[in-house]
């Protein structure tokens, strides 16, 4: 197959732009890798080239394609090596002023023909063109780290780009075994746009000192299906990373509340501690492992309570269920006796106003979060308020793990963990889609591929049901008042009939 672009050039030869110049060069272009360090281009070549030795062990790619491959990647010795390139990839360093005098010196070595794009991850594609003669062929081409095993890249469209330049990103992005999906030039494109939920979320839980670092992990590693927790996550990508990118969308959005940042992460990355790379970030490491506290023990209770469940709880009969099956003894009557531990379920209400609401002895009341299935979770979470006695929290705890079941308890807030964390997600991602920067179905793609998300944000709710994250909202912004929770309307238009249907509206 004849590749889209024949020669491509790559400005950069740090870990993106080492990975970008491998697929290309697996797809058949000729690449002329360029840095202004020239040990720098030797060191790249070296390490694909070995990629691609092992490759060939592995069976992947035969000899004669490797060695092929080798062929095709060629060193730049000056930026002049690139006139005849129909393509080049810029992959430096994240800074407006340095990408925009790069584009402005390419413009002039380079045909009028060629294609220029940039890999940046949060920076705009139109501000990057601005001033050059020919902005309309100059687009956003954003991969993700390891390039060659993120199979995902953003095509993004500056305000002026050809519309035709996007169209052979994307059908080249195939070629090189990619998914190319379209976005339009806003802060953080799709990915970095949509991740802003999980992260920024987790870390108002910890502000707010409902939890730990830890058990948020735990929590939605177990409930929902993350690969990794938020903090874990952040220590992987590293706060010198992750935090300028939550304050650039945060500004580049005029601070916009659902972004806002958090001083937890500006504080640990002025203390230096970031992340694994330094041994020291949400968690320490050793060796390169976490260093995780064992989580409490299940208590020893006695005599058991009876257990009374308030009659506005979500999945109330499935919860009922529950009870029946680990052996509790139910109370059925219009209120709780005096000596019955009461259960509540709510969606986006703290404890303590659903105790007061319901006139509830606020003593004995604990919350249970049953916005996720039981059956599809690996932790049962619960919540106190702040005059739960002690007796009735381990009662609680006790009952909830006699089936091994492992179960979390965190303190009072509007919103248990997953609530908070998933409505965000979802929240955003229908905002994402309100203003048209991508299509439905590349949403759940980008985010997919891109963030390893056990679903799309919009599968997610509709796995949840649409209905229960607007309620979460509705009720996590009478809490707290507080913008960041304001439901977006595609979230409200499609809540009703289905949030993943793929077809654009007219």
């Amino acid at each position: 197959m004849t590749p889209t672009y024949n020669i491509v050039g790559v400005v950069g030869a740090g870990a993106m732009g080492r990975g970008i110049a491998q697929i290309a060069a697996q797809s058949g272009s000729t690449v002329r890798l360029y840095d202004t360090q020239p040990q720098a281009i030797a060191k790249a070549r070296d390490e694909v080239f070995k990629q691609w030795d092992r490759m060939q062990e592995k069976g992947r790619l035969d000899p004669g394609a490797v060695q092929g491959c080798k062929q095709r990647l060629q060193a730049a010795a000056s930026m002049q090596d690139l006139a005849d390139c129909d393509l080049v990839v810029e992959a430096i360093v994240e800074r407006l002023d340095v990408k925009k005098d790069l584009f402005a010196q390419l413009e002039a070595i380079v045909r009028p023909t060629a294609v220029l794009v940039t890999n940046t991850s949060s920076l705009s594609v139109t501000a990057i063109a601005a001033g050059l003669k020919h902005p309309q062929r100059v687009a956003g081409y954003h991969f993700f780290n390891p390039v060659p095993l993120m199979k995902v890249v953003e095509v993004i469209a500056g305000l002026k780009t050809d519309s035709a330049v996007c169209e052979a990103l994307a059908a080249y992005a195939t070629q090189m075994g990619h998914k190319p999906v379209q976005a339009q030039d806003t802060p953080g494109f799709i990915v970095n746009h949509a991740g802003r939920g999980y992260g920024t979320e987790a870390l108002r839980v910890v502000g707010e000192g409902v939890t730990d670092f830890a058990t948020v992990d735990r929590i939605l590693r177990d409930q929902v299906g993350f690969k990794l927790g938020p903090f874990e996550l952040m220590d992987l990508t590293a706060l010198d990373v992750s935090h300028p990118v939550m304050e650039s969308i945060y500004h580049q959005y005029y601070d916009e509340p659902r972004y806002r940042p958090s001083v937890i992460t500006a504080q640990r990355l002025a203390a230096g501690v970031v992340g694994r790379k330094v041994g020291q970030g949400f968690y320490a490491y050793v060796d390169g492992k976490a260093q995780v506290a064992a989580e409490p023990p299940v208590p020893t209770v006695g005599e058991m309570p009876p257990v009374w469940v308030s009659t506005r709880a979500a999945r109330r009969s499935e919860l009922f269920q529950l009870l029946k099956d680990l052996g509790a003894k139910i109370e059925t009557g219009a209120s709780p006796s005096l000596h019955a531990l009461t259960l509540v379920a709510p969606l986006g209400f703290d404890v303590t106003t659903v105790s007061v609401v319901e006139r509830l002895d606020p003593a004995r009341t604990i919350g249970i979060d049953m916005l996720v299935e039981d059956a599809a979770t690996k932790r049962r979470v619960l919540a106190t308020n702040p005059a739960t006695r002690s007796d009735m929290r381990d009662a609680a705890h006790s009952l909830f793990a006699r089936d091994g079941k492992a179960v979390s308890v965190i303190r009072d807030s509007g919103g248990f963990v997953t609530q908070r964390v998933v409505a965000t997600i979802v929240n955003i991602a229908a905002d994402i889609c309100q203003q048209r920067i991508c299509s439905p179905k590349d949403l759940e793609t980008a985010v997919t591929l891109g963030l390893g998300y056990p679903l799309g944000p919009l599968a997610m709710g509709d796995r949840w049901g649409p209905a229960n994250i607007l309620e979460v909202l509705f009720n996590l912004q009478t809490v707290y008042g507080d913008p960041r929770y304001r439901p977006s309307p595609w979230l409200r238009r499609r809540g009703a009939i289905g949030l993943s249907l793929m077809h654009e509206e007219p």
